[in-house]
Formats: structure tokens, sequence, C-alpha cells
């Protein structure tokens, strides 16, 4: 038996770097031989040219995609098998591309659908050529489609070249190197994500938070996520909580049909109320107060804040110009340290006015709204200079008022679970209109079908609150029982 010849350092570097440059050569591998061809807008007519010109003989027809109004084929539905959304022809299934299009235009193609059968990168290739040619399209839609961890970057490359797009659904594709952040990216556009039914588990939880919000970093495009179907436990639960906590773009997040018990609804209720500073979230506090008191410019606090949060605070006056220092850093550091020692319990006032008042009441009124706009003030640039105060040693800030949706319906949550979230709204209802930065927080919680009977107290006080915060009625069955957003 011949002995494998051992690889040089060369070749081992060569080979980790292989999957990242295949990646980026699938989208490239169907535009081969149509460089030239400039895509009409046409969908039907630029599919089948670009799928002739890649050498790719099954063509995809595309057709209308059937009344929503047909049961089978509502978005929420789970796919009833590989044919769905297939044509038979001479008993064979032929693959098929269906749309959505305004007043029945071909040149209007608002939403695509892929359902069913595998996009290989050929494919994904041809798509990338013809739909950032739709200029009305603004979803679509891949539903069983094969895909991939080594074709998602193609996929999101894709997706960045589509200005308008701003709805993904990836439903029943599971992922084993768990890529789906990648869709969240620095560079991503998405508004609505949803991820039904694609096994994540706690890993690929861990890394969809981390996309939602670091200390340093936080996505603001996505306002709408669905993670329901899959099967995130308690300690994934924890992972998009502390994603939550310096998200201030998403509005709403289904968690339906997962495993969270007890300690996941903690975690998720913690960060919707106020909560305590780490040391390190301090220490950026700080940093940030200060370079605000500094007049630096935004852009660079933000890249300050890519390095390690710990090392920030200490290493910030050494990056000061010498002159400033020696007086006017310390000065300003000990206003900062005061600044978080007399967090406003009470609004300043304003100063007398020395000229004669002509009667109580019209000053009274005017130091009243002078009152009011110090209470108001401009949305921070981080979540971190949100208003804070002190209690027990801890600063405390008011947490993420931004969430008005969550969804957490068929889950393991007991009253342990179901009392936080009402501590939470009844905090909040507390708490003067507006809310934090304008904000009212929670106005739907679903938690319908967990482990608690629904005839509890608990539960029916939830409901009455819920109902006072948004008295508009929301349909209720399929919503919750599929997990979708609204």
């Amino acid at each position: 038996m011949r002995r494998r010849r051992e690889r040089t350092p060369r070749e081992k570097v060569a080979a980790a770097a292989a999957p990242e440059e295949e990646a980026r050569n699938v989208a490239r591998k169907g535009e081969q031989g149509a460089e030239e061809y400039q895509c009409s807008g046409l969908l039907e007519q630029d599919l089948a040219e670009l799928c002739a010109r890649a050498g790719i003989a099954a063509v995809p027809a595309v057709t209308p995609r059937p009344s929503p109004a047909d049961p089978a084929a509502a978005e929420g539905e789970e796919p009833a098998g590989p044919e769905t959304h297939t044509q038979r022809r001479h008993g064979h299934i032929q693959r098929c591309v269906q749309v959505e299009t305004e007043h029945d235009d071909p040149q209007s193609v608002r939403e695509v659908f892929v359902r069913g059968w595998n996009i290989e990168e050929e494919m994904l290739g041809v798509l990338g050529k013809c739909l950032p040619a739709l200029a009305h399209l603004r979803a679509v839609h891949l539903w069983r489609a094969g895909l991939t961890d080594r074709l998602l970057p193609a996929l999101t490359t894709l997706l960045a070249r589509c200005p308008g797009l701003g709805t993904l659904s990836l439903e029943g594709n599971p992922l084993p190197e768990h890529s789906f952040h990648l869709l969240m990216g620095p560079g991503s556009t998405l508004s609505h994500l949803s991820l039904r039914n694609n096994g994540i588990g706690d890993e690929a939880a861990r890394l969809i938070g981390q996309s939602l919000s670091t200390l340093s970093s936080s996505n603001r495009s996505l306002v709408s996520l669905v993670l329901s179907f899959n099967h995130i436990s308690d300690v994934g639960a924890g992972h998009i909580a502390q994603g939550l906590r310096w998200n201030r773009s998403l509005l709403s997040l289904s968690l339906a049909h997962n495993d969270i018990g007890d300690v996941g609804a903690l975690r998720l209720a913690e960060v919707l109320g106020p909560f305590a500073l780490t040391h390190a979230e301090v220490v950026e506090r700080r940093r940030l107060l200060l370079a605000e008191a500094l007049g630096q410019p935004q852009a660079q606090a933000e890249a300050r804040s890519e390095h390690a949060p710990s090392l920030q605070g200490s290493a910030a006056a050494e990056r000061l110009p010498p002159a400033k220092h020696n007086k006017g850093t310390a000065k300003k550091k000990e206003l900062l340290r005061k600044d978080d020692l007399k967090q406003p319990k009470k609004p300043t006032t304003a100063p007398a006015d020395p000229r004669p008042t002509r009667g109580r009441g019209a000053k009274a009124a005017s130091k009243e709204k002078r009152s009011a706009e110090a209470q108001d003030p401009a949305e921070p640039s981080h979540p971190l200079l949100e208003p804070a105060w002190h209690r027990r040693g801890q600063l405390i800030l008011p947490g993420n008022r931004a969430l008005l949706n969550l969804n957490l319906a068929h889950n393991h949550i007991t009253e342990r679970g179901l009392g936080a979230f009402l501590a939470v709204l009844e905090g909040q209802q507390e708490e003067q209109p507006g809310g934090a930065a304008g904000r009212p927080g929670v106005l739907r919680l679903s938690l319908q079908r967990n482990g608690f009977p629904p005839t509890c107290e608990a539960f029916a006080r939830l409901q009455e609150l819920l109902q006072q915060r948004d008295p508009v009625p929301k349909p209720r069955g399929r919503e919750e029982e599929q997990g979708a957003a609204p």
C-alpha cells in the first residue's frame, strides 16, 4: 500500500482558501458565455437565453403564481412536497419559477418563487444575472431549493445586486455549517428575513445573534426576522437575547415552534426591560461619552469600537493630542464620571429669568415646556448613550423598547417565564407614554400553547395589558400557529 504524500505548507494554505475562492466563482459560472448579453427585464426571455448560453438544458418555465386565496399556495403553508411548484409534462416533472407581477405586466415582476427543486451553481449564476434586471423586484422566496453553505455567499452577492429587494424567504434549506448569518452581514439591505424550518440550532442562533448586534456593531436594516419551526433551545434564545441588547431596528421576531423554556424566556424578558451594564459596557459607555464631549466625529468613535472594549477606556486618553491629554481630558473624564453618578432623577431646571414677569402662570408653563424638551432628547447614536440611572451600585439602561412583536407560541414556557414577561409589560405600562426614546415597547406578545394553562391568572392579566397597549384587534390562529411575522 502506497503511503500518501504529506502536503507542503503552501499546498495547505491553498487548500484552506479553496472553498472561499470556489464560492466567489459560483455566481460567475452561470455568466460564462453570457457576458455580452444585456438582460431586457423580461424574466422568461432572459432566463431562457442565459440558460442556453450557460449550457443548461432544463430551462425552468416562468409561470404566474396561483392566487393566495388557494390554501395550498399560501406562503405560510408547509411545502406539500417537491412537486408543489413544478409542472408535469408527459409524466416528467418540469422545474418552474413562479412570479407575481403588477397588473399582469411581465416587465413588473415584484416577487419570485422557487420551490421544490435544487438550484445548482450554474442556475444560481444565471439568476444572479437576470434578477437584478427586474426593476420592480421586492421579494425572493426559496423553499426547499437545495441551497448549501457553499452557495450562500453567491446568494448574498446576488441579493446585493438587487437594490429594491427587501424580503427574502429561505425556508426548508438546512445548512450544516450554519451560514445563515451571512444574509445579515454589514452590506445587507434586507428588511424582512424568514428562516423557517431550516433546522437552526443553538450554534446558528449564536451567529445570528451576533449579526443582530454586538457592542461595536448592529444590523440597522432588518425589521422582521422569522426563526420559527427550528430547534432553538434556551441556550440559543440567550444568544438571540444578547443580539437584541444593542439592536434598535428589529421590530418583529418570531421564535414560535422551538424548544425554548423558562431560562430562555427569562433571558428574552431581561433584555426587554431595564438591565444592568457589565463592566466592559460601562467602559465603552464612558468612552462614547468622552468622544461626544470632545466633539469627535461619530465615524472615529465607531472605528474605535471595533477594538476590545476592555482596552478602550484605558487607551482612549493615550490616543488624544498631548495638549488635551493633560488638562482637558482629565476634567472631562471627571465630568463624565459625575454624569454617570448623577443620572437624571429629576429634569434640570432652567436658571431664573432676571427680567420681570407678567404672571406666574406663564412662567410655570414656560418652565414645563423646557422640562419636557429636556426629557425628550434626540435619539442617541448608540443605545449605550441612552439615559441611565444607578441602582444598588449598578448602571441601568431602559432596555430594548424597539421590538414591538414577539412570537413565542408553541414552546415550553411555564408560569415562571410568563411572570417575567408580565413584569416587563407592567413596568413599561407604568412609564410615561412613548417609552424610552419615544418607543412604545412590546405591543404584541404571543405565548399560546406553552407549558402553562391558558386560564391562569397571569396570562389573563398579560392579555389585558396587551389589549390596553394596542387596542386594534389582530387576527388570531394561523399566524400564531405558523409563526409568521405580521
